[in-house]
C-alpha cells in the first residue's frame, strides 16, 4: 500500500500533508473515503472537494480552495492520475514459466523470463522476446514475432508471419493476420485473391478485445508505434494507421485506407477504401469518411440526437434537397436575367 510520500516521489509532484499517510485505492471524488486518492481533471469539478471525504487528491494548486486534506499539486492532473494507476496495479502477474499444457514447437525461439500459459500453441519459427506473456489458448502462427515485454491475452490469434513490437498489449479474442476480404469477380463467381502480405505492429501499441486486423494482399497492413485501438475495431487488408493515433470502438477501415499520425477516430466511424487521411485529423463518432482528407482539423458527419418526429421530417426534406437546389438555381438565374433586362 503506497504512502502519500511514495506517490509524490513516483509522480515527481510537490505535496502537502503527512508523507506517511497510507492510501489504499484510487476512487472518484463522490465515492472516496479517508484512505483513498482521487483527482480533479476539470476546474468545474473542484467544487466537489468541499463535500468529499477523500484522503488525498491530485489537483492544481489554485483549484484546492478550502479543501483541508492532503494534496498532490499537479498542472496535468489527468495525466498524473493515469500514472498513479500503476502504483495500485492489481492485475495478475506472469509466472515466467511455460505451462505443461502449452504446445511449443521445437524450432520456436523463446526469450528469457517468458510466460506461456495453458492451451497456448506456438508454431514453428516463432520468435518470442524476453518477458513476453502469452495467455491461455493463444495461437501464434508459424514465423510470427512478438517483441520484448509484450502481453498477448487469452484467445488471441496471431496468424503466420505477423510481427508485434515490444511493450504491446493485445486484449482477449483479437485476431491479427487473417485473410483480407479480397475477391475478383468472374463470370462464374468470385475468385479468391490470396493474401500474400502480413501485419506489422509497432512498439507500445495497445489493441482492444475482439478486434480483427487483416493481413495485406501484397503489402503489409501496418499499425505504427504508440497507436491505441479500442474494442471491436476492424482494420482491413493493406491499411496503414499512423503513429500515436487513437481509434475508438466499432470503427471500420476498408482496404488500403491510410490514416495519418496523431489522428483520433470516434466510435462507429467508417472509412472507404484506398483513401488518405492527413496527420492531426480528428473524426467524430459515426463519421462517414468517403473521400480523402488533406487538411488537419476536426470533421463530423451524421446528425445529433433529436426527437423522432423531427428526424422523420428532416429526413423527408433531405430527400428533396437536390430538387430544391435545382429550383433555387433556376430562380437565381431568372432573377439575374430580370435584373439585367430592367437595367
Amino acid at each position: 500500500m503506497p504512502t502519500l510520500g511514495d506517490i509524490a516521489k513516483a509522480l515527481e509532484l510537490p505535496f502537502r500533508g503527512d508523507s506517511d499517510m497510507s492510501l489504499s485505492r484510487l476512487a472518484s471524488l463522490d465515492s472516496a473515503g479517508g484512505g483513498d486518492l482521487s483527482f480533479v481533471a476539470q476546474k468545474k469539478f473542484s467544487t466537489l472537494l468541499s463535500t468529499s471525504a477523500v484522503g488525498a487528491v491530485i489537483c492544481p494548486e489554485d483549484w484546492v480552495g478550502e479543501f483541508a486534506g492532503a494534496v498532490l499539486f499537479s498542472v496535468q492532473p489527468y495525466a498524473d492520475f493515469a500514472r498513479a494507476t500503476r502504483l495500485f496495479d492489481n492485475r495478475p502477474r506472469p509466472s515466467g514459466c511455460i505451462h505443461e499444457k502449452a504446445v511449443v514447437a521445437n524450432t520456436a525461439q523463446i526469450g528469457a523470463n517468458t510466460t506461456i500459459d495453458a492451451g497456448a500453441v506456438i508454431e514453428d519459427g516463432v520468435v518470442l522476446g524476453d518477458n513476453v506473456w502469452i495467455g491461455p489458448d493463444v495461437w501464434v502462427g508459424a514465423n510470427a514475432k512478438v517483441g520484448d515485454s509484450t502481453e498477448i491475452r487469452s484467445g488471441v490469434r496471431l496468424y503466420h508471419a505477423v510481427s508485434v513490437g515490444h511493450s504491446c498489449l493485445v486484449h482477449a479474442n483479437t485476431v491479427i493476420g487473417s485473410d483480407g476480404f479480397g475477391f475478383a469477380p468472374t463470370d462464374s463467381g468470385w475468385e479468391k485473391i490470396l493474401q500474400l502480405g502480413a501485419v506489422s505492429i509497432g512498439d507500445r501499441v495497445e489493441i482492444g478485445a475482439g478486434c480483427t486486423i487483416d493481413r495485406g494482399a501484397l503489402d503489409n497492413t501496418v499499425i505504427a508505434d504508440d497507436v491505441i485501438i479500442d474494442n471491436l475495431v476492424h482494420i482491413a487488408h493493406g491499411v496503414t494507421i499512423g503513429a500515436r493515433s487513437a481509434i475508438a470502438g466499432q470503427v471500420g477501415f476498408a482496404g488500403g485506407a491510410k490514416l495519418g499520425e496523431r489522428c483520433t477516430v470516434g466510435g462507429q466511424a467508417g472509412f472507404a477504401g484506398h483513401l488518405e487521411i492527413a496527420s492531426d485529423v480528428h473524426i467524430g463518432g459515426q463519421g462517414r469518411v468517403s473521400r480523402s482528407v488533406s487538411e488537419p482539423g476536426h470533421y463530423t458527419s451524421g446528425t445529433g440526437l433529436m426527437p423522432t418526429r423531427d428526424w422523420v421530417r428532416n429526413a423527408a426534406r433531405y430527400e428533396k434537397l437536390n430538387d430544391m437546389a435545382k429550383r433555387i438555381d433556376a430562380l437565381e438565374k431568372a432573377l439575374a436575367e430580370k435584373a439585367e433586362s430592367d437595367s
